[in-house]
Parts: C-alpha cells; structure tokens; sequence
C-alpha cells in the first residue's frame, strides 16, 4: 500500500476552486480528526471541524486519565506486528508517522515525554489535558473552525439543489454533509470530507458507531463492529463473584494457543478485564465468535517449574491447612487460592502432582465479550479494501476516513493512538493532493 507522502505538485499556497476558497470539512474531533485538521491548516486550506459532543477529544481525555500512554518505545520491527492480520495496511502509514515522529510532535507542544519501565512513551505531566489544550490552541490560531453539538447523520452529493445517486462519481457537484444540531438539522456543502468518526466503544463519549449505516448505504464496504481490548464473562460460582469481585490477580502468565504473557488483570463479577486480559483478547474473542467459547490457562507461578512446585507442596505441613501450606511454601494467597478452588476438584486438590500440574496451567473458560460500549476500542469498520492509497473511499470521490474508524485493531500501549494520528495525516494528505489535481 503506497501512501500519498508529500505534496511537490501542490500548486498553490491556498488552493482556489472557480475562484473559491475550498472547504475541507473534518468530522471528529479526535486525534485521527484533529491531525488531519492540522495538516490541511498547514497548506492554508480553511477547515471546518465538526464534533457531536459539546468538547473536543473526550475519549483522548480518558485515555488519559490514568496517564496517557501516548506511544511505545520499542522497535518498529516489533511495532509493527501489534496490528495482526492488519500489519501491511498500518505499517505504510507508520512509516511515515510513527512513534518518534508522535514524540517530536508533541515536544513541538510543548509537551516532553519519557519512556516507563514497559516501554510505553507518557507526557512527563502523565495528563492528556495540558497537551489537548495546547493543541487546540495551535489549531485556532491555524484559523481552523470547530462546531460542537453536531452529530453527521449522512450526505447526499448535491448538484443545482437536487440529490443525486451515491456514488455518481460526480466530483465537481460537491459535497453535502447532514447534521443534526440543537438548533434542528443543518446541511453543509464542502469540496472535500474527511471522516474521523472514531469506533463502537464508549458511545457516551462520541464513538456510538451510527456513521456504519450511512457509509453502507453509499456502497463502502463496511466490516461488523466488534470488541477490542475488552472484558469477557466467566460464570463465577455465587462465593468467587461476592468476595473477589474487583480483585487483582498479579504476577500471572497467561497463555492461550500461540498467545503467553506475564502481567496482571482483574477479577469482576461479571469475568475478567484488565491489561493482561485486553492483550489476547482478539484472539479470545475470534475464538468464541467461531466455537463459542474459549478457554484461557492461568500459570500462577511463571518463575518456577512443575518439578520446583511438585517439590514444595511435597514438604511436611504438619497441621497447617491446605490453604497456609500454599502461601508458606508458594506465596499462593487469596483470589488465586480461591481460583484454584474454583476450578480444581477435591480428589484433584489433595493430590500433589495435579495440583501442580492446575497451579502451572489453570484453565478458565470464558464464555463471551463483554458489550462493545465498555472496550477500550473496537475492531471492525471501514476495510482498507474500499479504501484508496490515500484512505478516499473508492465509491465516493473526495470522502477520506480515518482513525479508529477504519478496520484495523491493537492492543493497548500506545499503539491505538499512534495509528489514529498517522492515519489522520495520510487522510489529510490525501485530501490535499486530491484537490490540487482538481484544480
């Protein structure tokens, strides 16, 4: 996939359509929306951004919330593999912005940024905030004009009043853009549209999905929305669900099929949720879509062998009950004791050699995702295949989409957000090339 780069034919300082400024409108006003902003406000095009909420970048916010985990750190070779079977669509765009560039890009904020102990990239303030603001700021000095409270319901393209068929193809007759506002609907024409919608998660803060039917409805090919980094349900027994709901379950490995993992996640009383959780759950949840469950093995002791455990649990307990045993001689205590109970028959219990064998490898059913509106993103969406080189619909000239509404998904660690914003620039790119062919 050849990504549109650079801009060596572009003509014109401010590009003229018949002796008219052109107007780009962007709708989001995410990061995929707001780089695209800045990159048209850059080459002097006016931009109108357009957002269904009553502020600006409010899932970026709470991504935030708890430090916003800007980037990663590590190796574009091994960056570039966190977006699955999407790798060779992602990897053009990262290309040409990847995680140094995003790092340099906010330094140009004024915002620095350090590298933890994962290998995630944070703001050195650890907010979200300081950076959007500084952002906006930059943007509306740009001359870039942003609408709050308007929801894009869909688009027609217009030509001398009538509506014609989507994807008429028909790039000189413009385009018109439908908007539900609190002052009634409202339709706005534009040259060129840059969709940054965003996914299915969270529908509070913007990203409710409704933009699948519109697209559908002019000949995109749109892909279901599904959960991404999400929760799944277990069928708790009533005791595990009333005393451990909330509980960390730390310093476990987490394996299923080609998947193993150390780190930690949480305990509710619908299932489980949590880093380690979200960073297998693609394939967790492409498992239960095509079998209808799936089952996850839990190693509680990842720095020792079977053998090792054997050993210790083989020691004398004296009086001690089964439950001090394992925290005396494994450090075993609470939920992952409870878990072991849970799962582990009695006969299975007391006999030393299985559980080891349970405390190595516990198996977990799961049974289903949790909602789509409470994952962190969503896979799903616009297919790269009804995409152009330069993210333009090949239906419907002159609409680009970007950012998570596109069909692509990764785990979390910063490689959600370091997507959304190249997209959004090869989108605006794009946008901009378009229009100087045109003129």
């Amino acid at each position: 996939m050849m990504v549109a780069t650079s801009l060596k034919t572009c003509r014109y300082c401010i590009i003229k359509l018949m002796d008219k400024t052109v107007i780009v409108i962007v709708i989001g006003g995410g990061p995929a929306g707001l780089m695209a902003a800045e990159i048209l406000s850059q080459h002097g095009v006016k931009v109108d951004v357009y957002d269904s909420m009553s502020s600006l970048g409010r899932k970026f916010l709470l991504a935030g919330k708890g430090g916003l985990n800007l980037t990663h750190s590590e190796s574009f070779e091994k960056f570039i593999t966190r977006y699955g079977n999407r790798r060779d669509k992602i990897e053009p765009l990262l290309k040409e912005f990847g995680a140094d560039n995003l790092r340099e890009w906010a330094r140009g904020l004024g915002v620095e940024t350090f590298v933890g102990t994962s290998g995630r990239v944070f703001p050195v303030e650890m907010k979200a905030s300081p950076l959007l603001r500084a952002w906006l700021k930059r943007l509306d000095e740009a001359g870039v004009q942003f609408h709050l409270r308007h929801k894009w319901k869909g688009f027609a393209v217009m030509a001398q009043g009538s509506v014609l068929a989507a994807g008429d193809g028909d790039e000189s007759k413009g385009l018109s853009m439908i908007f539900e506002t609190p002052d009634g609907e409202k339709v706005v024409k534009a040259d060129v549209v840059i969709l940054a919608l965003g996914g299915g998660s969270w529908a509070r803060l913007g990203s409710d999905g409704e933009w699948t039917g519109a697209l559908r409805q002019i000949g995109a090919e749109v892909a279901a929305l599904r959960p991404s980094n999400c929760g799944f349900d277990v069928s708790w027994s009533d005791h595990l669900r009333a005393k451990f709901d909330g509980s960390p379950l730390k310093s476990v490995a987490l394996s299923f099929k080609e998947f193993r993992q150390q780190g930690e996640f949480i305990i509710t009383k619908e299932g489980v949720q949590g880093s380690l959780i979200y960073a297998a759950s693609a394939l967790i949840r492409d498992e239960i879509e095509a079998k209808g469950g799936a089952v996850i093995h839990l190693d509680f002791a990842p720095d020792k062998t079977k053998e090792q455990i054997i050993e210790k649990l083989s020691r004398p307990r004296g009086s001690r009950s089964m439950a001090s045993h394992l925290e005396k001689t494994l450090g075993l205590k609470g939920v992952k004791v409870a878990l072991l109970h849970e799962f582990v028959a009695k006969d299975d219990f007391v006999n030393t050699e299985k559980l080891a064998a349970f405390i190595k490898a516990l198996p977990i059913p799961l049974i289903a995702p949790r909602p789509l509106d409470e994952a962190i993103s969503s896979a799903g969406g616009v297919t790269f295949e009804s995409l152009d080189e330069n993210l333009m619909l090949k239906k419907f000239p002159g609409v680009f989409c970007a950012g998570e509404m596109l069909d692509w998904e990764a785990p979390t660690g910063g490689y959600l957000l370091t997507a959304c914003f190249a997209s959004g620039r090869v989108a605006a790119l794009g946008a901009l090339r378009r229009l100087d062919e045109n003129n």
